[in-house]
Order: C-alpha cells, then sequence, then structure tokens
C-alpha cells in the first residue's frame, strides 16, 4: 500500500487552505538504525586513533576520551531526537532552527549545508573512495576522478529511484562494514598480547589542552548522527522510532568504537599506535598476516560508500523543505511523481559535488565547513531550551534525559569547541563563518521575492499528526 501524506495548511498569502504533500513514510526502524549507524561509521575509526594516542599517555587517557565523545554525541542524539518526535517533519534540523529562532537562522542552516558543508563531504567521500582504490589498483589522476564521479553518479541514481532502494542499500552497507570491524576486532581480542601493549605502566603528562585536542579528533569520528533528522518525515511512527533510532545506533557506534580501541591497544603499544599513520590496517596486519591491510581497505570502502549513500538519501531532504518554505530554488520541492523522492534536490546535490571534485574546491571547503556544523549543532541542541520556554504546551512525546543539565553540557562543549577553533586555526574558523555569512544576502532575495510552493508546515499538532503513520 502507498503512503503520501498529505497535511492541510493555510496558505499565509492567499488565506485559502492548501495540500501541502510529504514524503512517503517508508523507513522502519531498522532503516533508521542503519542510517545513524551506517553514516557515524566512515574511515575515522581507522585512522584518529593515531591523533588521540600521539595526544594521550595512556589507555585510560585513550579509553575515556572515547567514552566522554560518545556521551557527547549521544546527547546531542537525544536533544536531536526530543525535536524529532515533536517536529517528525521532512529537513529535521532545518525545521527544528525554524521552530525554535525562526526562518532567518533555518535558511542559514540549509544554505550552509548545500553550499559549504555537506555538498563538500560528499564530494571528499567520493575522492577518499577513489584513492583507496588506487592503493589497490593504480589509476592515475584522471582515472581517479572519473571513478569519483562515477560513485557520485551511481549513488544519485540508487537514490533518486525511491526512498526503500536507498535504505536497502544503506542496510547492506552498514551490515558489511559492521561485521567488517567486529571480525578485526575479534581476531584482536583471540591474539596473543604482549604483557607491555596492555598491562604496562601507565604514563602520565597528559594535560587539559591535549585531552581537548583528542577530544575534537573523537568528536569528528562520531558525526552524522543529526542526519536521521533529515528524513523524520519518511521515518514510520517517528514518535518512538526517531528516539530508538538515535539512542540505539549512536550506543551501537560507541561500543564499536570501544572495542575497536581495545583490539588496537591489544595488538599496538602506544608509540606504535601514534607513529602509524593507518592504525587500523597494522594491527590488522599483525593479527591476520599480508592479508590484513587488504581486508582493512576493503572495510573502509565500505565505509565510505555506506557514508556516501546516506548523505544522498539524507542530505537533500533539507533542500527540499526549505524550498517548499519558499526560501530556496522553487524546484527542489518538487516530489517524483512516479519515484516519490525529492528527486531534483537529489540530483542537484549530485552535480554540486560533481563540481566541486573537478574544481577541487571540496578541499578547502571541507576544511572551512566544521565551524559552521558546530555552530548549528550547538543552535539546535539550544533550541530544546528555548522551545521548552516559547512552547512549554508543544507536544513532546519524548523528553529528552537529563534536562536542563544535558542540553547545557552539550551547548558549553560546542562553545568550547568552537573557541579552541578560532584560537588554533583561526583562518579555516573565520573562512567558515564567512562562507556562512553569504547566506545573509541570499535570505534577504528570496525572502523578498521567494514565493512559498507549498504553505508552511503549520503546527506542531499538524505535524505530530503526520507521525500517526506505522504501516505501509
Amino acid at each position: 500500500m502507498k503512503i503520501c501524506n498529505e497535511m492541510t495548511a493555510i496558505d499565509g498569502k492567499t488565506g485559502g487552505v492548501v495540500q501541502r504533500p510529504e514524503l512517503a513514510r517508508r523507513l522502519s526502524l531498522v532503516d533508521s538504525i542503519a542510517i545513524v549507524v551506517g553514516i557515524m561509521i566512515g574511515g575515522g575509526i581507522f585512522l584518529v586513533p593515531n591523533l588521540v594516542a600521539r595526544s594521550l599517555p595512556s589507555v585510560t587517557m585513550i579509553m575515556a576520551v572515547w567514552v566522554v565523545a560518545g556521551v557527547i554525541s549521544l546527547l546531542g542524539a537525544l536533544a536531536c531526537a526530543e525535536l524529532g518526535a515533536a517536529f517528525p517533519a521532512t529537513g529535521g534540523q532545518y525545521v527544528f532552527l525554524r521552530e525554535a529562532y525562526g526562518s532567518f537562522a533555518a535558511f542559514l542552516c540549509g544554505w550552509s549545508l548545500f553550499t559549504v558543508s555537506r555538498g563538500a563531504q560528499v564530494a571528499w567521500l567520493s575522492v577518499i573512495f577513489s584513492l583507496y582504490i588506487s592503493y589497490l589498483a593504480p589509476l592515475g589522476p584522471v582515472g581517479s576522478k572519473l571513478l569519483s564521479l562515477a560513485v557520485l553518479g551511481i549513488f544519485t541514481f540508487v537514490n533518486y529511484r525511491g526512498t526503500r532502494v536507498g535504505a536497502m542499500a544503506q542496510k547492506s552497507f552498514t551490515l558489511a562494514k559492521v561485521a567488517g570491524v567486529l571480525i578485526i576486532v575479534a581476531a584482536a581480542l583471540l591474539w596473543r598480547v604482549h604483557p607491555s601493549h596492555f598491562t604496562g605502566p601507565e604514563t602520565s603528562g597528559a594535560s587539559f589542552g591535549s585531552f581537548g585536542v583528542a577530544l575534537i579528533a573523537c568528536l569528528l569520528a562520531y558525526d552524522g548522527w543529526v542526519q536521521l533528522s533529515f528524513v523524520a518525515g519518511e521515518i514510520r511512527n517517528p514518535r518512538r522510532n526517531v528516539v530508538r533510532a538515535l539512542a540505539l545506533g549512536t550506543l551501537a557506534v560507541t561500543s564499536i568504537y570501544l572495542l575497536a580501541n581495545l583490539a588496537y591497544l591489544r595488538v599496538l603499544s602506544i608509540p606504535e599506535i601514534a607513529a602509524s599513520a593507518h592504525v587500523g590496517a597494522d594491527a590488522a596486519g599483525r593479527v591476520l598476516g599480508a592479508a590484513g591491510g587488504t581486508v582493512v581497505s576493503l572495510i573502509i570502502l565500505l565505509s565510505i560508500l555506506g557514508t556516501l549513500n546516506g548523505c544522498f538519501l539524507t542530505i537533500p531532504r533539507v533542500y527540499f523543505a526549505q524550498a517548499a518554505d519558499g526560501l530556496f530554488f522553487r524546484k527542489f520541492a518538487e516530489i517524483h511523481p512516479k519515484y516519490e523522492t525529492p528527486a531534483f534536490a537529489i540530483v542537484a546535490q549530485g552535480i554540486w559535488a560533481a563540481v566541486l571534485v573537478l574544481t577541487g574546491s571540496y578541499e578547502s571547503l571541507i576544511d572551512y565547513a566544521l565551524f559552521g556544523i558546530w555552530i548549528f549543532y550547538g543552535l539546535m541542541v539550544a533550541g530544546v531550551i528555548v522551545l521548552r520556554r516559547t512552547r512549554p504546551d508543544l507536544p513532546r512525546p519524548y523528553r529528552m534525559w537529563g534536562y536542563p543539565v544535558t542540553p547545557v553540557v552539550f551547548v558549553a562543549v560546542t562553545a568550547w569547541f568552537l573557541g579552541n577553533m578560532l584560537v588554533t586555526r583561526p583562518g579555516p574558523a573565520l573562512a567558515g563563518l564567512g562562507l556562512m555569512l553569504t547566506g545573509v544576502p541570499a535570505y534577504l532575495i528570496w525572502k523578498r521575492f521567494g514565493q512559498p510552493h507549498f504553505a508552511s508546515l503549520g503546527t506542531s499538532s499538524e505535524l505530530s499528526s503526520l507521525g500517526d503513520v506505522s504501516s505501509e
């Protein structure tokens, strides 16, 4: 049975009643968990331990920083869960910011996602994929670019053809990458450990600053939980499933990351991890022999593909929601009549990423994007506090655990994160802020001349009524 959600709303200009079509709710709880896990687990767990070991001198400190980063990420996910259950609409983070602060903040978020952060992320992932392929079979510069473009084309096509197709691909990639990581973990934990690797004396010398450097690297490895909110309008029974998927997915990733680090520390000494540019490959090579490096390369390739597919499945929904509000190109709000996907938004993301690949500009943008991404993370989680005060009667099927302490902790970490970037990397931080602020004149133009494709999303009760769809 095909589901096409529609919402009755009042057109703000004509006063007439209009029907705002929403994307069909096809994503199950399993699909949603696969999106969270599949996007969060990229290549970071194979590379970031090197950065952590260079900053922290002991097993206890290394494990502690991964736990702290996991807890912070879980707090962000739980804030996202409260907002997603209250506003189960396509666009997620964009919708939350609009409801908490108004259309200006929401527009800047969507503008930054398309022009800088997520557009560059998609391009970067396709390039990293071709680079890893080149390690196995040299392609040359032209061949690498062609492969990157081909990967972008494949995932554009897969997600253009339907949400169910994209979700199936996501589950497959997630299952494969998790299985691969766990195979390496199991092999390492069963390996006959050298006593000095894991049971040697703890060393001292870690400072708050070095812990902070390691924490930033770990937080980047955990990134991606927010992207489930982008497809909240397509999740069946979102009042329960958004919360469950974010909590279970983030906890699963945290557990996998802790197990992976235990495995690395069992096989390699801390100095060896600190000196290794490819920790996962070196650990697997020591346990599995010559085939270990190839195994890790294949797992990283699967991880990249899973994250890339997740990006095409989720990110275009933000532009769809923004365009439906009349704050982006009207074409982005169109739903394909056969496949029921935001087809143009998906194709546009693929084309923009291809442009960034061909020009090489993704390298600068990915460096600049981090500052803007964390500004909007902080604003989104602070939005939980804002909405609790400004809209106390808003139906909240889930309330964030530990409120108000937990959102305050996340916002404080975000402020520290942004302040640290301004001090240690002022160039990229200010460049990222400047690129984000290019959205100010763009917003004024769209606000003056843009026409809503559909009426505004309306009241929270209208949004919540869409969340009752639980079957197909």
